[in-house]
């Protein structure tokens, strides 16, 4: 509950509510979704790969055999509310309910990320690039761009909708290599524009420091667990979108504003997500 307005009543509001940098969902659209009413669990299919053989006149053709499996996705339900009471609302002149939306979609947007973050650190990576790629002790360089890229490379995954998910300062450093900062190696121009938009392949996404989700994990004491992923690699089970409500709670004669999902991820395919380990 928002407690803390009426310590405030003395002084007279600013009009536009400053909200505290907390980040939204950036992952949305970076892997394979599947909406499902009132479904619990989704099973991701995957079919293995097949081997042509030669053809022999007049003899039987010879079956693939290819391989078929399913993961499963357990679909959770995820809440962020709070209460607007109703007598605060009078003192100040801004709309707290309407603020408190934007607090709660922020809440349930980050939830969403945190979802399938999870998802990717808790699959066995079957390849990784090494913190010691580059250099010893390396943050996120050239060389473990280059190294993810060939990686998925000689995975068979397909050149497009491939992503990489950094920290602040794992992009920091990214940004100081003089092959993502220079014209004449990458035509963004990253450090003219004080940002990194896609490189080597991958669409680069920052994820912020997120200390009540969790944001990017750390693999060790030293070592961040960065990700690059294709996009059919990771699947994400709804049910339903993202809903939000404004109710009126009498016994507590405040309004109840409060966003959720019901969302399950899963890896499906390991080869196609690889950790990418920055010191």
């Amino acid at each position: 509950m928002t407690t803390t307005a009426s310590v405030q009543f003395r002084t007279e509001f600013e009009p536009l509510v400053k909200h505290a940098y907390q980040g939204n969902t950036k992952l949305m659209g970076t892997v394979r979704t599947r909406m499902n009413a009132n479904a619990k669990t989704v099973s991701f299919p995957k079919l293995g790969k097949g081997t042509a053989s030669l053809r022999i006149p007049g003899a039987n053709v010879t079956p693939m055999n290819a391989t078929h499996t399913a993961v499963t996705a357990t679909i959770l339900d995820y809440d962020a509310s709070d209460y607007s009471y109703v007598e605060d609302l009078d003192k100040i002149s801004f709309d707290e309910k309407q603020e408190l939306v934007k607090v709660c979609g922020g809440a349930v947007g980050r939830g969403l990320d945190q979802v399938i973050i999870d998802a990717m650190i808790a699959s066995s990576f079957a390849t990784s690039v090494a913190i010691t790629e580059g250099g010893s002790n390396t943050s996120l360089n050239i060389e473990k761009f280059t190294k993810a890229s060939a990686l998925l490379n000689a995975n068979g995954a397909p050149q497009s909708d491939r992503y990489m998910a950094v920290t602040a300062d794992a992009l920091m450093n990214g940004l100081r290599e003089t092959e993502v900062g220079s014209a004449d190696f990458n035509t963004i121009r990253a450090l003219v524009n004080g940002q990194l938009d896609t490189f080597c392949g991958f669409k680069i996404i920052m994820i912020e420091t997120r200390a009540n989700e969790g944001g990017i994990p750390l693999a060790t004491a030293n070592q961040r667990n960065c990700l690059a992923w294709h996009k059919d690699a990771v699947g994400l089970a709804m049910n339903g979108g993202v809903k939000t409500s404004v109710d009126w709670i009498p016994e507590k004669k405040s309004w109840l504003i409060s966003s959720g999902f019901a969302a399950g991820a899963v890896t499906v395919d390991t080869d196609g997500v690889i950790d990418v380990l920055c010191y």
